[in-house]
């Protein structure tokens, strides 16, 4: 049954239809969870005992740092889906996630030099966290280029899921840097089983990273399905779908 399941995920007409009630709700719902953390961690949560009022641009800056590392798996799983099972529709998967991922990654390096000006008396350094965030965004940019690059989809489709496999030791690296290296940067604040962040503040920053994630997937479903349209455009279930939204 689950193996069924797996390759009838990987239909790009099931994957069509069936996320099309999806797309309103999970994108419903993210604005709202945004909107209410922002309102929580800009007007409610506490100033910080060091850094005052300028810690609040975490509450940008963490979730989608977090979120354009997960973005990267996504990206780099559905890249050896495609490379292993052949399966279309990871492809079409790996390629929208490059410009969302991007997008979050110079997201965080933007809100990273806006917080690090009155914390650190500098925008940039070159230490190990920032450094190997920029490579990150460099990765995503090199699958955007690899995908423009051939002009047979199927040639562009490997290169960059080989690009993106490869590219995944970078990610523990940026995780671990600030404990394996001596770094400007600030140790992780939140991890798997205990958070240094006062109550009060984490829970808008928890607030904001969920609805990055759902943001993130809104945008993941929405782009991939446009990327279905256009590379399915001769069938006839898309000639069918698209005649039905005019």
């Amino acid at each position: 049954m689950a193996w069924q399941w797996f390759h009838r995920l990987g239909s790009p007409k099931w994957f069509y239809e069936k996320t099309n009630a999806w797309m309103p709700w999970l994108l419903s719902i993210s604005l709202l969870i945004i909107v209410s953390g922002s309102i929580w961690a800009l007007g409610f949560a506490p100033l910080d005992s060091k850094q005052g009022n300028s810690y609040r641009i975490m509450y940008l800056h963490v979730p989608a740092s977090i979120v354009a590392m997960a973005a990267y798996y996504v990206m780099a799983i559905a890249g050896a889906i495609g490379l292993i099972w052949k399966m279309k529709l990871s492809y079409m998967v790996m390629k929208v996630a490059a410009p969302i991922g991007a997008v979050l990654t110079a997201m965080a390096l933007f809100t990273g030099a806006v917080w690090g000006k009155p914390t650190w008396g500098t925008y940039w350094v070159w230490d190990a966290r920032l450094t190997s965030v920029l490579i990150l965004l460099f990765l995503y940019l090199g699958v955007i280029a690899l995908q423009e690059a051939f002009r047979e989809q199927e040639v562009a489709d490997k290169a960059s899921a080989i690009l993106s496999l490869v590219g995944t030791v970078n990610i523990p690296i940026i995780y671990k840097s600030v404990d394996w290296w001596f770094t400007l940067h600030q140790p992780a604040s939140i991890k798997m089983t205990s958070s240094s962040i006062a109550p009060e503040m984490l829970y808008p920053l928890l607030g904001m990273i969920t609805g990055f994630y759902i943001l993130f997937t809104w945008a993941l479903l929405a782009s991939t399905r446009s990327e279905i349209l256009q590379r399915e455009m001769k069938t006839k279930w898309v000639k069918q779908a698209l005649l039905e939204k005019v």
